[in-house]
């Protein structure tokens, strides 16, 4: 049966499982839809098992299919990995880092910690996407990143967290509003009175603020979704309302005074994560480890919790 495993009909299988459809298969690589077909309906004959159910809006894996799905991926990520380590062996000093990320990381990332690996590092390459938090554990899992940094990802058999740092999500205000100066962190309740700005439901920081608000009985209705942290930014910049983020996000906006972050009396947004994962039983390449232990060491986001206003006024109080 392993001589069945042909890697372009596989190859096939998992674009056309993976986007849906074999016409969207075949765009994406650009071959005849009709080939596609027909090598998947010769690798089912020729193994004596349905890989895809046909519906009528488009196809779905058998538990055959994603069986086989599954294997591929984990096939081409073990020969990624392997060419990688080969590489290192002669002598070669290059590789390559593939990393899926929320937005809110791009600026603790790029201020600092990417510049001091690249002067250790040169000639190494990466590539950045960006993605909401469940895309980015997907992504991962299915063996398309080398590293994800995602915030507060729902448990996962097929994730490792590599390192997780305790990261409370805040009430982002201008710094005159009157919640900056209450002295002591807001309560739900009072954010409910305020216009807010908050991230679609595939990201961490909106699935968390939806268990606060069943928890607490406190529904939050946002005058604006969105899912760029960059735009919620800018609302609160603007006057238009709050949001909730965690403080690394906007540290840039926190230094130079134009945002203030404030604790917020719940504990289940207080006890949310920044996450670095790996695919488990994945044993990345040199490069990617060796990035992988840098980013948990060097990142404000792995470092501690990023001080809000609250606690810096409590602190001072002292």
């Amino acid at each position: 049966m392993a001589a069945l495993l042909d890697h372009h009909r596989l190859h096939y299988l998992h674009e056309t499982i993976r986007l849906g459809s074999v016409r969207a298969a075949a765009e994406a690589l650009d071959i005849n839809a009709s080939v596609i077909s027909r090598q998947i309906a010769l690798l089912e004959k020729e193994l004596g098992l349905t890989l895809v159910e046909r519906l009528s809006r488009g196809i779905r894996a058998t538990e055959a299919g994603a069986l086989l799905v599954e294997r591929f991926r984990h096939w081409q990520a073990d020969q990624a990995d392997t060419v990688a380590k080969l590489r290192e062996l002669t002598g070669l000093k290059r590789g390559h880092v593939d990393i899926v990320l929320g937005e809110g990381f791009v600026s603790d990332l790029m201020t600092g910690p990417l510049g001091r690996f690249w002067q250790r590092h040169p000639d190494l390459t990466m590539s950045f996407d960006l993605a909401g938090t469940n895309d980015v554990v997907n992504a991962v899992a299915e063996d398309r990143y080398h590293i994800g940094l995602v915030f507060n990802p729902s448990a996962d058999p097929r994730i490792r967290v590599a390192t997780a740092s305790r990261q409370p999500l805040c009430a982002i205000v201008p710094p005159d509003h009157a919640l900056a100066h209450l002295g002591r962190p807001v309560r739900l309740r009072e954010l409910a009175d305020h216009p807010l700005g908050l991230m679609h439901p595939s990201y961490g920081t909106r699935q968390i603020v939806a268990m606060a608000e069943a928890a607490e009985r406190v529904p939050l209705s946002p005058k604006l979704t969105t899912s760029s942290i960059n735009v919620l930014r800018h609302f609160v910049k603007s006057g238009l309302g709050l949001t909730l983020l965690p403080a690394f996000s906007i540290t840039a906006d926190l230094a130079d005074g134009s945002l203030a972050a404030i604790a917020i009396d719940n504990r289940l947004l207080a006890s949310s994560e920044a996450c670095v994962i790996t695919r488990r039983g994945r044993e990345l390449p040199h490069a990617a480890g060796h990035l992988l232990r840098f980013l948990s060491g060097q990142m404000r986001a792995f470092r501690g919790k990023v001080p809000t206003r609250a606690a810096r006024a409590s602190t001072s109080a002292r």
